[in-house]
């Protein structure tokens, strides 16, 4: 089925709600939202939130937002949704960051060779590869704490220890880049992109995660709770053990 004719997931009054949600912190409804369309593999739906975050911004926000303010907004989200590649899928974060460039204005836009938030170019070709794999386990080391080893472990002793280096490659060279989205938002834009695949167990690691990265009890809750809505919105239920297979959830989403 194209996209376009697909039933709208979001209206108005959801964007409105997200936007003025009193315990998502102020500046990241639109990266939540967005992210979580991506792994919902609902591309399509994502120049809405960019358009209305454009002349809406964050939470409280007294004015349309600046250009520099906008700039910052393209960039947070262009940032969850590469972050969104280890664990919803490249192809997904390829489709949902052609969507967002599809509506972004070319002063909005990063483009190669030029200036790069994130410095990753630089990371990849110019810092030695052990300096951001430190950067990535302790990275993985603060989410985890006491049982980093062990997870860890558990990969590397998974039948085959690629595992373990697939994982301190993504940690390093993506997720523990903390240059556009920090510590704590990159833990709440994996909480987001982990609910709508029914993965309990590595959701309930990321939400202690969140702790350990500095989110409040109260924001890791509101982000649960807009997740679950767009979730439901676009057609996922909790339907149990006993159905084979299906849109949804087996269990009731883990939680703090």
């Amino acid at each position: 089925m194209a996209a376009s004719s697909l039933p709208k997931i979001l209206s108005p009054a959801l964007l409105s709600y997200f936007q003025s949600h009193p315990y998502l912190p102020s500046c990241s409804w639109y990266f939540i939202a967005s992210v979580t369309l991506s792994v919902l593999n609902r591309p399509d739906e994502i120049p809405a939130v960019f358009k209305y975050a454009l002349e809406k911004g964050g939470r409280n926000a007294p004015a349309k937002p600046s250009h520099d303010e906008q700039l910052k907004i393209a960039r947070q989200i262009r940032e969850a949704l590469v972050k969104t590649a280890p664990i919803g899928g490249l192809p997904k974060a390829i489709n949902s960051l052609l969507s967002l460039k599809s509506v972004t204005p070319p002063t909005l836009q990063d483009e190669p060779l030029a200036y790069s938030p994130t410095a990753r170019p630089v990371e990849l070709y110019d810092i030695p590869s052990s300096t951001i794999l430190h950067r990535g386990q302790n990275f993985f080391d603060k989410i985890y704490g006491k049982v980093s080893k062990r997870v860890m472990g558990q990969m590397d002793r998974s039948g085959t220890e690629d595992l373990g280096i697939t994982a301190r490659l993504m940690y390093g060279y993506i997720l523990s880049n903390t240059s556009v989205l920090t510590a704590a938002e990159s833990s709440l834009v994996l909480i987001a992109g982990l609910i709508p695949q029914d993965v309990n167990p590595q959701l309930k690691g990321h939400l202690k995660g969140a702790l350990n990265n500095g989110a409040k009890t109260s924001e890791i809750q509101a982000v649960r709770e807009i997740v679950i809505i767009i979730c439901e919105a676009s057609g996922m239920t909790k339907f149990g053990e006993s159905v084979p297979g299906g849109w949804g959830w087996r269990n009731e989403v883990a939680n703090l």
